[in-house]
């Protein structure tokens, strides 16, 4: 397959592709870690005060919940049902409010007209395509409250077999954010938390 197929089929994916299928066993990767280890980066940059939280792309609302263990009114938008219905299970109790939204638009929560003091973007923002990412910063900054702080993670290294992911760096996602009137206060890589071979991390706040 040519490098120009391979790219169209890549786009023509869902950016949810392939999470719906192996949802049981993601569930059980994302758990295996804890909210501290995957975000020990950013944790002294999270609010110290309760604060509505957007968790976009909860998963399987492990950071939801422990963003909600602190006190804080989390919103975990997740649009794979299967994860979303795994996540409320395993996180019965917890005072979550989950909801079926997505990237780019996150149409539900924009008609709502909410806003967020702290929106988390953890492992999400590379599954949109360069047509997508300008829309979704746009809306993502509609949603943030003033004064209000957004956590970026961003994969690097192979993409699994059947998903979506495109390669987008630190400094793209900056300057867009910039383009928004956001900044980068802090901008930190890492070593893959799970220990995969050839995957790093980078970890960006912006304001």
């Amino acid at each position: 397959m040519t490098d120009d197929m391979s790219s169209r089929r890549l786009h023509a994916m869902t950016s949810t592709a392939g999470y719906g299928e192996a949802a049981a066993s993601l569930v059980k990767q994302y758990e295996s870690v804890t909210f501290n280890e995957v975000h020990r980066e950013v944790l002294h940059l999270l609010p110290t005060r309760p604060v509505a939280v957007l968790d976009v792309g909860a998963g399987s609302g492990r950071d939801a919940a422990a963003l909600a263990a602190l006190g804080h009114h989390v919103v975990a938008a997740e649009p794979t049902a299967e994860l979303r219905t795994l996540g409320q299970d395993i996180h019965a109790g917890k005072k979550i409010e989950w909801t079926d939204d997505a990237l780019p638009a996150l149409a539900g929560l924009s008609r709502q007209g909410r806003r967020f003091g702290l929106i988390m973007l953890t492992a999400v923002w590379m599954h949109l395509d360069e047509q997508e990412r300008p829309s979704a910063m746009a809306g993502l900054v509609r949603l943030l409250d003033d004064g209000g702080r957004m956590l970026l993670s961003l994969r690097h290294g192979p993409v699994p077999t059947g998903r979506r992911m495109f390669a987008v760096s630190a400094a793209e996602t900056i300057a867009l954010a910039g383009e928004h009137g956001l900044k980068a206060v802090h901008h930190a890589e890492r070593e893959d938390p799970h220990g995969r071979e050839g995957v790093t991390w980078t970890y960006l706040c912006l304001e």
